[in-house]
């Protein structure tokens, strides 16, 4: 069996419960997993696959990805002899997998239609052809179960929908290790946070980051774990440089895993939505997360918190009201516009009510 996953980190730890429940269904299965390189690390010591392939298609064009697919093929695909080969992508082939599907060779070819949006079918036109086997348009529903209706699809059942990162003990030694260098003082509270998103529009200024961190910090006397990813430096040691004591800048200095292990040991993770919002719900981290998409914005868009928020653990959406001018049906700029309507006492209510039910849980379990 194939599993080919080459889109984004918040994408791959939202497959982690797929990949679970296709070793669940298929124990006996050979199960190879393409992953581009920088995402390989998150699923390096996944215990449901027999090996992790990676495929790099930074700074290709589309003719240059497929002549990339084209080339794994022979070198590594066809002497599995696949039987099936699976994109669980529901929306579009922004990163044209399927062509990997369809030089692979296997027999069978699983993936959601072209036709179950109007971008995906016209940026992927055609890509049906190269399937076997057709997902339909479905209801609009978290991307979690996007990816379990495929094994559903083939026959399978799903017992556990949760979400999983593999950490070794040096990651969890790192992260302790450093929390305790760096971390020095009469601190009570680690909360996460992670500033950064793919898209600029996504992502919450940085003083308001600091605004809200800095309330939590004179109330609960916390202190604060930044993480992101390299291109996150800058966010990291901005806030580092408006927060001072008590900030642990990890932001482009970690690997994913060593990421993960630091939103571990946190109380609370506050982020927009990005990769490392999701590796904090798949550690079991609560998580605020801070979203561009309005409230009137549209539900079925691939920007909804319904779509991609977190998964799995206690957690608050804060968004704003209202979409500005001139965005319709989702934030349209390509900078931080909507999510402007967020303001800092609503993100420091959410995490003080996610805190305070958590200390009631805890308390409920003694």
């Amino acid at each position: 069996m194939l599993v080919v996953r080459l889109d984004q980190v918040g994408d791959v730890v939202l497959t982690t419960p797929f990949l679970r429940e296709l070793r669940r269904n298929a124990p006996q299965a050979w199960i190879t997993l393409v992953v581009k390189p920088q995402t390989a690390d998150i699923v390096e010591h996944c215990p449901y696959i027999n090996e992790v392939l990676t495929l790099d298609r930074n700074g290709a064009g589309a003719l240059r990805q497929h002549l990339r697919a084209f080339r794994l093929a022979p070198q590594r695909l066809w002497r599995r002899h696949f039987d099936v080969a699976i994109l669980p992508r529901y929306e579009a082939d922004y990163y044209h997998g399927t062509y990997l599907l369809y030089f692979s060779g296997a027999r069978r070819r699983v993936a959601y239609s072209e036709k179950v949006s109007a971008r995906k079918q016209a940026l992927n036109s055609g890509f049906d052809g190269m399937l076997t086997d057709i997902l339909p348009p479905d209801s609009a529903k978290h991307e979690v179960e996007h990816n379990l209706d495929v094994l559903r699809f083939l026959g399978g059942k799903v017992l556990d929908t949760r979400l999983e990162v593999w950490l070794e003990e040096e990651d969890r030694a790192f992260a302790k290790t450093l929390l305790g260098e760096r971390g020095t003082g009469p601190w009570r509270e680690v909360f996460g946070l992670a500033p950064g998103a793919g898209l600029a529009a996504k992502r919450w200024p940085v003083p308001r980051f600091a605004e809200v961190a800095k309330r939590l910090r004179g109330e609960r006397n916390a202190r604060f774990v930044v993480v992101g990813g390299p291109e996150d430096r800058p966010l990291g040691d901005q806030l580092e440089m408006e927060l001072g004591a008590g900030v642990v800048n990890a932001a482009g200095r970690t690997t994913l895993r060593q990421a993960a292990a630091l939103l571990e040991r946190c109380r609370l993770t506050l982020g927009n939505d990005s990769g490392p919002m999701h590796l904090a719900a798949a550690v079991g981290c609560p998580v605020v997360e801070i979203s561009w998409h309005a409230k009137k914005g549209d539900a079925d868009s691939t920007e909804s918190p319904a779509r991609f928020g977190p998964w799995g653990v206690p957690h608050a959406v804060v968004r704003p009201e209202q979409l500005l001018a001139p965005c319709r049906s989702g934030c349209e700029s390509d900078k931080p516009h909507c999510i402007l309507g967020v303001q800092p006492k609503e993100v420091v209510e959410a995490a003080e009510t996610l805190l305070q039910a958590r200390a009631c849980a805890e308390l409920h379990e003694l």
